[in-house]
């Protein structure tokens, strides 16, 4: 099993969520974040003054997926993320040794 971690643009959950679930992905956890890469930030005026704003808006999906569903779950985060300017995100993917569902105590692919 593998987790996936993506750091996508706000306004692109919708459509991410919707790819996901399309290739049978049945659960993730979404959380807003903050954060700045390459894109550092931007300027903006209020009320006439000018302020910095270090961290930007982003959403952070993760899943856990069977290793064979790891490429079609990258493969449709990339295609509905991407508007192909800097800040679209990123994708990590780690190995994860065990998932236990606390409900039933089932293991591993049938946790998840």
């Amino acid at each position: 099993m593998k987790k996936i971690e993506a750091v996508i643009k706000p306004f692109k959950m919708d459509d991410v969520r919707e790819a996901l679930s399309e290739i049978g992905v049945s659960g993730m956890t979404v959380t807003e974040v903050k954060g700045f890469g390459r894109q550092k930030g931007h300027t903006e005026l209020y009320r006439g003054a000018e302020y910095n704003v270090d961290f930007l808006p982003k959403v952070k999906v993760e899943l856990i997926v069977a290793n064979d569903q790891v490429e079609r779950c990258i493969e449709a985060i990339m295609n509905t993320a991407k508007t192909g300017k800097i800040g679209d995100g990123k994708i990590f993917i780690c190995d994860v040794e065990r998932a236990i569902r606390i409900r039933t105590g089932e293991e591993n692919e049938e946790a998840v």
